[in-house]
């Protein structure tokens, strides 16, 4: 959006609310002893003065300095400028068109003048100082006769605090006003905030919130800041907008007393994979919908989970506390009051503990893990959990999907670029996923999906230590640790020349297989904690016909596609206690009927089977044979032999894909997989050759 050169010669004339706001403007000019006709004073901070002030508020600058040039790009060739002060209205930097600069030299618009209101009288600078509010100042409304060829839109700058940081301000010729100017500052304005909350606060819990859910993450949403006792930190203007409090009333709130939730329901509902906003409400019952950002395995944790039946006890600090937690064990890394990502992860199943245990054996050891698995188990979160744990917890934790990011752009992603490197590159480059980690972990999901020749580079920076970015000749070195996941075998792309082999030695310190959702033995208490995310506040239960419905279902997207259905039956037996099949939507019950009399859980493979006894534990009791329940399965299960996994993931999403008329957006949203994830599993079963039949 420009703002055009032709136009009306001005707003439209001064609303009773805006003309009473300029009039006490200029009644404070007047009082000032300020005259409306004396020519513009230069009285500029010599250079020392100037360098002193913008190096005070080098942190405002940092911040406004790239929302400057996008808002610039706006506006350029419109004859304006867009001018940056500190809270005293002395000017700090200015940008524009050159031939509006030297006529705004000639009434000191110009760094190190102040044009706060007893310098230069009625101003947007001046008077949005004083009014604390944005303020559009046009022509002849300025106090001083030299100013009045100018249009001024000024907009303060806040801390989360409230307190004032300053003034973004547009000016232009008056023949040029346009009414889009004043939002175009605004937005800016409120841009630099948000960077400043950010940067304020990158250790906290931060919740973006909106009253209509495709508002967050535009500059329309709030953002509450909240600490782990759940004491409100701070908080942009939006978000206080939304509320209708100052920043002073939000400050000596809690979450619990104005949302009515607590951290630790925060945390642990973004925890689940694909997870929804959540729905809070105020007091007054108005809804908002919330996200949450913060940075899981580094920052403040939900301490106090234990396995099966977890209650969140309170949240903590990554430091140690002063109090022992509420259960033994509980979340907790052995010998230390801290809370453990691993421990998080511990909820009853055999197999998982017996990964759990390897990675602890390991931790902190300079072994690279390599987490196999199926889409949907839960190897980033294993991924993050060994990162929290770890010694470099306190440092970066970069995840990049190898699978998700085109092939003409990964190489530019992973290891950054010079400007000018190539054609779209941004201004100034970028540093790249693996200078980003630095110190800290860095995570390739679906590294069997990055392109071959890639493959050689990355094991030349992992070797070495360093990068060189695109367009450079310049290395950076690099400490970092990497856990490398895939759902592919890597041993058979090897020999499909498809993967490097000296790549593969070089992740696969430690090989971590994941067990898919069906494999394993505590899908109880998956659903309670996942149920418990949905629905903190009265967790509903399932009935026996539902939880032995999902005993029965093969899963084939996992944990995620459970999380799915669950979210939508938590919704469906809202005030309920219990969930039923009426819960259940249709195209889910469709699909487990027409699945039920063809398709039974295949064993695990040889390479997943785990030396525990309790094999029969794992074993899906009987159906209710009452009608509009599940039909029985056949009496005769196919021989464990006779299907694979990798063929029953198939079988089941094409039945799927035929359900919903091959409608591959809709069959993603059923299996609780992504439309690339079907597209490659029938492209690489497709270019399988079929076993020949037996004789």
């Amino acid at each position: 959006m420009s703002i055009e050169t032709e136009g009306p010669p001005g707003p439209a004339p001064l609303a009773p609310p805006r003309q009473a706001f300029i009039e006490r403007s200029h009644q404070r000019s007047e009082a000032l002893g300020l005259k409306r006709h004396e020519k513009s004073v230069f009285d500029p901070m010599v250079r020392s003065d100037l360098n002193l002030a913008r190096e005070r508020n080098q942190r405002l600058y940092t911040h406004a300095a790239p929302v400057m040039q996008l808002l610039y790009e706006q506006i350029v060739n419109t004859e304006s400028m867009i001018v940056l002060t500190d809270a005293q209205g002395t000017i700090l930097h200015a940008v524009g068109d050159d031939s509006f600069l030297a006529r705004a030299h000639r009434v000191a618009l110009t760094p190190g003048e102040n044009w706060a209101e007893h310098a230069k009288g009625t101003n947007a600078i001046g008077t949005a100082l004083f009014e604390e509010a944005p303020t559009l100042v046009h022509g002849g409304e300025h106090f001083m006769q030299a100013n009045h060829f100018l249009t001024c839109s000024a907009a303060p700058i806040f801390d989360p605090r409230g307190n004032m940081l300053g003034v973004l301000d547009v000016t232009g010729d008056h023949r040029g006003y346009h009414q889009h100017t004043m939002g175009l500052v605004r937005m800016s304005a409120r841009m630099i905030e948000n960077h400043w909350l950010s940067d304020d606060f990158n250790s906290r819990l931060r919740l973006h919130f909106h009253s209509r859910p495709e508002f967050i993450g535009t500059l329309l949403e709030g953002i509450l800041v909240v600490s782990p006792e759940g004491r409100l930190l701070g908080a942009n203007r939006a978000a206080l907008d939304q509320l209708g409090i100052s920043g002073a009333e939000l400050r000596a709130r809690s979450l619990s007393s104005l949302l009515g939730t607590t951290p630790a329901a925060v945390y642990d509902h973004f925890r689940m994979p694909m997870s929804p906003p959540m729905q809070l409400c105020l007091p007054t019952g108005q809804t908002f919908f919330v996200s949450a950002r913060f940075d899981w395995p580094s920052r403040p944790v939900v301490a106090g989970l234990h396995t099966a039946d977890a209650e969140v006890v309170e949240v903590r600090e990554t430091a140690p506390a002063a109090e022992p937690p509420a259960t033994p064990g509980a979340g907790y890394a052995s010998g230390a009051q801290r809370f453990s990502g691993l421990q998080y992860l511990r909820t009853g199943d055999p197999q998982l503990e017996s990964v759990i245990q390897k990675v602890k054996r390991v931790l902190d050891k300079g072994i690279p893990l390599l987490i196999l698995g199926e889409t949907g188990t839960g190897k980033e979160l294993l991924a993050r959990a060994v990162h929290h744990d770890s010694a470099r917890a306190r440092q970066p934790f970069v995840a990049v999907n190898c699978a998700s990011i085109p092939e003409s752009l990964i190489e530019a992603e992973l290891f950054g670029y010079e400007e000018g490197a190539f054609t779209g590159a941004r201004r100034k480059g970028a540093p790249g996923r693996l200078v980003q980690a630095n110190g800290g972990t860095l995570f390739l999901d679906e590294i069997g999906d990055m392109p071959l020749p890639l493959q050689a580079r990355l094991l030349r920076a992992l070797q070495e230590r360093s990068v060189t970015p695109l367009g450079s000749t310049k290395s950076i070195a690099v400490d970092i640790a990497v856990i490398g996941a895939t759902h592919r075998n890597l041993r058979d792309m090897i020999a499909a020349q498809a993967f490097r082999e000296d790549l593969y030695y070089r992740l696969n310190g430690l090989a971590l297989r994941l067990p898919a959702l069906r494999e394993r033995t505590d899908l109880e208490a998956i659903v309670r904690r996942i149920l418990q995310a949905e629905r903190p506040q009265d967790p509903p239960d399932l009935s026996p016909q539902v939880l032995a419905m999902f005993r029965r279902y093969p899963w084939p997207g996992n944990i995620r596609q459970l999380a799915n259905v669950l979210r939508t039956a938590a919704v469906m037996s809202a005030g309920e206690g219990v969930v039923t099949t009426a819960h259940l939507s249709d195209d889910f019950l469709e699909e487990i009927r027409s699945l039920a009399g063809s398709l039974t859980p295949p064993p695990p493979p040889p390479a997943l089977a785990m030396p525990w006894p309790a094999q029969e534990s794992m074993a899906a009791p009987a159906f209710d044979a009452s009608p509009a329940r599940l039909p029985a399965a056949p009496a005769a299960a196919e021989p464990a032999t006779a299907r694979t996994l990798g063929q029953a993931e198939i079988d089941m999403i094409r039945a799927t894909l035929d359900a919903v008329g091959g409608n591959i957006s809709l069959a993603s949203k059923q299996l609780g997989i992504s439309r690339n994830t079907i597209y490659r599993k029938l492209r690489w079963h497709a270019a399988e050759p079929e076993a020949e039949p037996e004789a």
